[in-house]
């Protein structure tokens, strides 16, 4: 039987950084366990102590009680966790094992309300990190009854700041700067909004709103990092053979990090990570690094799901390897997506560079039928604005995203069962869909009137095209060429 991670377990080195660790003041409140921060910000602070360029700690608390079993677990290994990087770099296999050690304060704050509430009075706190979900960053009325924990994370947070600021008589260098990393457009700005709407609801003075607005930063940011979690028992089980000891908080993540925050380049005296070599840059504007991630990224998977489905491919790295289907995503990319976006081709095309290698990865299996959920709503956002910058402006439609486009129509010719959506492969065998079932009905409903009355295939497209409710407008008035190539190319997949 191996030992639990714990203090006891460090070799010198590791020692000697947990007794410098247990010296150091919290300066950053981490709300949110979960294996997305602890393998994205907490490695990232990690790597700054390592390296001598941070001394501070962390204090770390879960959103919602349902996180306590893991507040627990961190807490009884001393804040101490093991993070295994592994993926390609540069077309090599890499692997590194770090234990992290960042926590020096693990708690739960629903039955530690005192402990949540003093850190508010800390001289030393600077930074507040979160990950709650997109659930979790957004505003739900509640009460606010002395002496008991707040459920939501804003509502909480408004509570301690407002008793910060209560603590130092409203002092403006008191402020925080909040970091929000849940995916979520403008994700500062709402917990900004949430925070000052619960101020509201419970009578805060209006001096301690402008104190809010005014002292307090709440920044945007985008996060990128493919955190895998656990991994399967047997390779855990041969690395706590390997090392001498077990770690229930065990986590693994890929190579690639990246982290936007728009901010002045000034903020690397709280949190120096690109001082740290760290992929992370202050920006004067998100929606580039938004709009390469949802085009490129996003756009890829949404581009070859419904066909890797279709041809019965299970998951990423199958796609990109098969001979076929991944030359189709690597070409629509570099010769369709990335001449329609507004910045700069080589700066695109080596972050697509980067993306080809993350779903190459060996050590993640992603699944299709995951990625496909909602693929409708997806395709309208992430590919659908290139495809008609294209037929808009006058221009060939673009054969890959006009593959795709077929492939996606192709994989909702579904029929209504008795435990939701059901589809069919190019090969008869079945698939379910999971999709908005408003939106489901009505396409099945196409499909099915198409059957029963014999249409050719290009009027049932035409009338799939011009689902307003699906796309937001008639795509088949809007550009009658649609139709007749994707039934084309539905044809020919079909055939």
């Amino acid at each position: 039987m191996t030992t639990i991670m714990n203090r006891k377990v460090l070799h010198t080195k590791q020692a000697e950084a947990s007794e410098l660790l247990a010296s150091s003041k919290i300066k950053v409140l981490q709300i949110g366990e979960g294996n997305f921060l602890r393998g994205f910000v907490d490695w990232m602070l990690h790597e700054c102590r390592r390296q001598g360029l941070y001394d501070g700690a962390v204090a770390v608390t879960q959103p919602r009680p349902g996180g306590k079993p893991k507040i627990d677990a961190l807490a009884a290994q001393d804040g101490l966790y093991t993070l295994v990087i592994r993926g390609l770099e540069r077309g090599e296999r890499v692997s590194r094992t770090e234990v992290i050690q960042v926590f020096s304060q693990v708690f739960d704050p629903y039955s530690n309300w005192d402990a949540w509430l003093s850190l508010a009075e800390s001289e030393d706190l600077e930074v507040v990190v979160s990950n709650t979900t997109e659930a979790g960053l957004a505003y739900r009325p509640e009460g606010l009854v002395d002496g008991q924990p707040i459920q939501s994370y804003p509502g909480k947070l408004a509570q301690f700041l407002y008793r910060r600021y209560i603590a130092f008589e409203g002092d403006p260098a008191r402020g925080l700067v909040c970091l929000p990393c849940e995916l979520l457009e403008r994700n500062g700005d709402e917990l900004r909004d949430c925070v000052l709407r619960y101020s509201e609801d419970w009578g805060f003075p209006e001096a301690f709103k402008q104190w809010i607005r005014e002292h307090n930063r709440f920044l945007n940011s985008l996060v990128d990092r493919i955190v895998t979690g656990y991994p399967d028992a047997e390779q855990a089980d041969a690395w706590f053979d390997e090392w001498g000891y077990s770690d229930p908080m065990l986590t693994t993540a890929e190579p690639y990090h990246f982290w936007a925050i728009e901010a002045e380049q000034e903020l690397e005296r709280l949190l120096p990570l690109r001082a740290a070599g760290l992929n992370v840059h202050w920006v004067d504007d998100l929606k580039p690094y938004q709009l390469r991630k949802v085009r490129i990224l996003n756009g890829a998977h949404t581009l070859m799901t419904p066909l890797g489905l279709l041809y019965g491919i299970p998951q990423v790295r199958e796609a990109m390897e098969h001979d076929t289907l991944g030359k189709l995503v690597r070409e629509t990319v570099e010769k369709e997506i990335i001449p329609a976006l507004p910045i700069a081709a080589e700066e695109l095309a080596a972050y697509a560079d980067a993306v080809y290698e993350r779903f190459l990865n060996p050590y993640i299996f992603h699944r299709l039928a995951d990625i496909a959920m909602n693929s409708l709503s997806k395709f309208k956002v992430r590919l659908l604005p290139t495809l008609l910058y294209y037929a808009e402006g006058g221009e060939p439609l673009p054969d890959g995203l006009m593959k795709g486009f077929a492939g996606l129509l192709r994989y909702y010719k579904v029929e209504r069962v008795s435990d939701g959506f059901r589809g069919n492969t190019l090969a008869g065998e079945p698939y379910r869909v999971r999709d908005d079932a408003d939106q489901l009905d009505i396409i099945a409903a196409v499909w099915a009137k198409a059957q029963s009355e014999d249409w050719p295939l290009e009027q049932t497209v035409g009338s799939l095209l011009g689902l307003r409710d699906i796309w937001g407008q008639d795509l088949a008035a809007a550009h009658p060429q649609l139709a007749t190539a994707l039934a084309a190319i539905i044809a020919e997949m079909e055939a």
